[in-house]
């Protein structure tokens, strides 16, 4: 008797981490069917996606707009609707399916968590913080949440800054290799009564360069969703991070040791303020302390293949210059 091929279906599947994904399912076996702006299903046909997690052994949803833009109106709007209206629309298809996938895997993000610097913020003693960004957190989780689902068991990946070739760690590496691999320190700056009232103004908080820095390798986030399939004793939301953080300080150095650079000048919060206005994009995304332990995981067995900074960021950067090569 010839054995079924095993189904996954994978929302998202164009960006970094949404292609690892596919690429590595597709060598397990998987027949691997997408969700998208294109693919086998487009947002707003939910009889089609439907019909794609009718029958499927695992659904994984990466979609949402990259948070790496400026905050005006029109890109909160976006980052909010890609991420809570994909995951309402999978909900519905899984709802009505007559075959639900046993397993919804559904992307989430480790800065729900408040500014931490005082203590780790693991997945069951964390505390949530406040702004546009944790807004955006937990109504993307209360959609994932919500629904009556009683056959599908459902994981909210609470990923931290995602490493790899290609991943958010490219800018830092050019300006490590420019000279600017310095420290970035935060300070005083001028709110703005609109920034204020959305949630996206950074209060200054003298960190000194030491915010915490948390992070995941590609490898890792692939690891961790194979072993999630593999433990159906895990349901809830769950840290994808690796158990060693760093700090901003720490992460710039070691990136400057990597691309054989020995100095980098610091950048202060007005310099930051200036710069991202001008590449459009936000100053939360380097001054937040993000300090983030993967308590769930550890205690289930996971074993990090990249737990340490060092190690991670040498096989990317490897990685990097056999392709370019």
């Amino acid at each position: 008797m010839v054995e079924q091929q095993p189904k996954v279906v994978i929302a998202g599947a164009s960006g970094f981490v949404g292609e690892h994904l596919r690429n590595a399912f597709a060598d397990e076996g998987y027949r691997v069917v997408t969700v998208g702006r294109s693919g086998d299903a487009v947002w707003g046909n939910t009889m089609r996606i439907r019909e794609l997690v009718d029958g499927a052994d695992l659904v994984v949803n990466m979609a949402g707009k990259s948070v790496n833009c400026r905050y005006g109106p029109r890109n909160r709007a976006e980052i909010m609707r890609s991420r809570v209206d994909t995951t309402l629309e999978l909900a519905e298809a899984i709802r009505t399916a007559e075959h639900p996938p046993p397993l919804w895997l559904n992307a989430s993000t480790a800065t729900i968590y408040r500014h931490a610097d005082d203590r780790p913020q693991d997945d069951e003693t964390g505390e949530l913080g406040e702004g546009f960004s944790v807004s955006v957190a937990r109504a993307w989780e209360g959609a994932f949440f919500d629904a009556d689902l009683p056959h599908t068991r459902r994981v909210a990946l609470r990923m931290a800054i995602v490493l790899g070739d290609g991943s958010a760690l490219v800018p830092l590496l050019r300006l490590a290799q420019a000279g600017l691999g310095g420290p970035q320190y935060d300070g005083p700056w001028f709110p703005t009564r609109s920034r204020l009232r959305a949630g996206t103004y950074h209060h200054h908080r003298p960190t000194h360069g030491r915010q915490r820095f948390s992070w995941v390798h590609i490898a890792d986030v692939l690891g961790v969703v194979q072993f999630v399939r593999d433990h159906p004793e895990i349901e809830g939301s769950v840290n994808v991070s690796s158990p060693n953080p760093s700090d901003n300080r720490t992460v710039m150095a070691t990136l400057r040791d990597a691309v054989g650079r020995r100095f980098g000048l610091p950048t202060w919060r007005w310099m930051l303020e200036v710069g991202s206005f001008a590449i459009r994009t936000e100053t939360e995304l380097v001054l937040k302390s993000r300090w983030v332990v993967p308590s769930r995981l550890t205690q289930a067995g996971y074993e990090f293949r990249y737990p340490h900074l060092r190690g991670a960021l040498a096989e990317i950067i490897a990685e990097r210059r056999q392709h370019r090569g």
